[in-house]
């Protein structure tokens, strides 16, 4: 397990979001990038996961393949979980990679990409 204060967690997720590939973060847009320290109880039983399971990052919106048109919509959310990922990581260099890692998928789902699809493209 690592431990970084709250500022070094938003600065690696700002490099983070930096590293990743241009074109899919340049097409961002009206979505909140933050962290909290661990998932709600409400977004642990909308997500239906047992108390063994982990949550690194989620995607709260209407992603942009099922739109069609809509345009007063709310900002949508990615949220990183930070204990989580402490909890994981053996190393500061584990961590960074968790972010990363984590960041891309939410971003594939912002785009309405499904877990296979994310996967595929990270190959």
């Amino acid at each position: 397990m690592i431990q970084v204060s709250d500022e070094e967690f938003q600065q690696l997720i700002n490099q983070a979001l930096e590293s990743l590939p241009g074109e899919h973060v340049q097409n961002i847009a009206n979505v909140a990038i933050l962290y909290q320290d661990e998932p709600t109880p409400e977004q642990r039983e909308t997500l239906k996961l047992r108390h063994d399971q982990t949550l690194l990052g989620l995607y709260e919106g209407v992603p942009l393949s099922q739109r069609q048109g809509m345009t007063r919509l709310l900002p949508d959310k990615i949220t990183l979980f930070k204990g989580p990922m402490q909890y994981r990581a053996n190393s500061e260099a584990d961590l960074v990679e968790d972010i990363r890692h984590t960041l891309w998928h939410e971003i594939g789902h912002y785009y309405g990409l499904n877990h296979d699809h994310i996967r595929q493209l990270e190959n």
